[in-house]
């Protein structure tokens, strides 16, 4: 065997190696294998639990399942749901929303933690709480919703490759990337974000106690700071996350400092073994196969 063949099979070698690698990241991110969590408990007074919404939300799997956990364990005296979130699909922020106001309506407080940003869905999710906390510079609000189509017929067109579309019902393709927008698409599209955008604004006006035109001045998809949200009637107090579980306590009587139950995720493997790696695929996994039609996600720079 030749010095350069040894070389062009050692290259190959280590192309499969690292070709295996990435698609056993991709296989246990897809099959969403690094879900398993353990509980810890840290303190001897009686329970808080501590239930965390960060990021982009694609999903409510999660949150309803701790919500749940904790909702029927009698030991745990009260829920503290610390959100950082830009907010995300529109379905799944109101499940989380509907499973936080029915712990809060089945007598266990659910008192709400604003990080950096609670915004959009994020929003959404919080108003089923209890009692709302946000840092003077969390930025919250951003009632409303959007939907975003990729348009790549220019891109084929200049490349010679077209599409051809069978169809049954006028609004069968409407949003498809394979061809311009046409005014009936739109205002198809319109009317389906109006809709979403005012079942938003009830549920905030109502969770909130606010005149509905109120709500609707403030929902055009603006953020707010915390000392902006306090003012106008969006939040309930200023405070850190250390706060809302002495808030916590207080609502339910604890005397002293509470014991917080929280899970955390165990690392997998390839989650050390690939670093940030594992991190940047989970993320493109998240943009581009989970990514909702209709958000309720704050358009952040």
């Amino acid at each position: 065997m030749t010095k350069s063949t040894k070389w062009f099979l050692g290259i190959l070698g280590v192309l499969a190696l690292l070709a295996i690698g990435f698609t056993v990241v991709i296989i246990a991110l897809v099959s969403g294998s690094s879900d398993k969590t353990e509980t810890v408990t840290v303190g001897s007074g009686d329970k808080v639990a501590v239930v965390d919404l960060k990021g982009v939300i694609a999903s409510s799997d999660e949150v309803v399942r701790q919500m749940k956990k904790y909702r029927n364990n009698s030991s745990v005296r009260a829920i503290v749901l610390h959100i950082d979130s830009p907010g995300g699909g529109v379905v799944a922020s109101q499940e989380m929303y509907e499973e936080v106001r029915a712990v809060r309506d089945g007598g266990k407080p659910v008192i709400v933690s604003m990080g950096s940003l609670a915004a959009s869905g994020g929003y959404y999710v919080a108003v089923g709480g209890s009692y709302l906390v946000a840092n003077r510079g969390t930025l919250t609000g951003s009632v409303g919703v959007i939907s975003e189509f990729l348009q790549v017929k220019d891109a084929l067109d200049k490349l010679g490759i077209g599409v051809k579309t069978i169809k049954a019902g006028k609004l069968k393709d409407a949003g498809s990337p394979m061809r311009a927008m046409n005014e009936d698409d739109q205002k198809y599209f319109q009317a389906l974000m109006d809709d979403v955008h005012r079942q938003f604004i009830d549920v905030v006006a109502r969770e909130r106690k606010m005149d509905v035109e109120k709500v609707r001045e403030l929902a055009d998809g603006r953020v707010f700071t915390g000392e902006q949200a306090l003012q106008l009637g969006l939040v309930d107090t200023l405070g850190t996350f250390e706060d809302a579980v002495r808030i916590a306590a207080v609502k339910v009587g604890i005397k002293g400092e509470p014991a917080i139950v929280r899970e955390r995720k165990r690392q997998m493997w390839y989650e050390s073994f690939f670093g940030d790696a594992g991190e940047t695929l989970k993320d493109l996994k998240q943009e581009l196969i989970d990514r909702p039609v209709l958000s309720y996600r704050f358009a952040a720079p």
